[in-house]
């Protein structure tokens, strides 16, 4: 195995594994949907994301803490538009 594709495993038991359900959900059905599409640096962008911690991730998403920088990223960016 790869270390692309251990990466990309770790990802994905990260998105779906998260501590609350709607993270889950949201992050789970991301990353399964557009995981073969990115490159090393989009996986190593995507590994910072699904890392952070749920109140974090949900305030940023649903735009309820002005405070919250998530770096603006290809990843990042289709991630802030995608409805599940």
């Amino acid at each position: 195995m790869t270390n692309k594709e251990i990466l990309k495993k770790q990802i994905v038991f990260r998105s779906m594994h998260r501590g609350t359900k709607e993270m889950d959900l949201l992050l789970g059905n991301f990353v399964k949907k557009h995981i073969e599409e990115f490159s090393d640096t989009e996986l190593k962008d995507l590994q910072q994301i699904v890392f952070l911690e749920d109140e974090i991730l949900q305030k940023w998403y649903f735009e309820t803490d002005s405070k919250i920088y998530i770096p603006e990223t290809k990843v990042s960016k289709m991630l802030k538009n995608f409805k599940p």
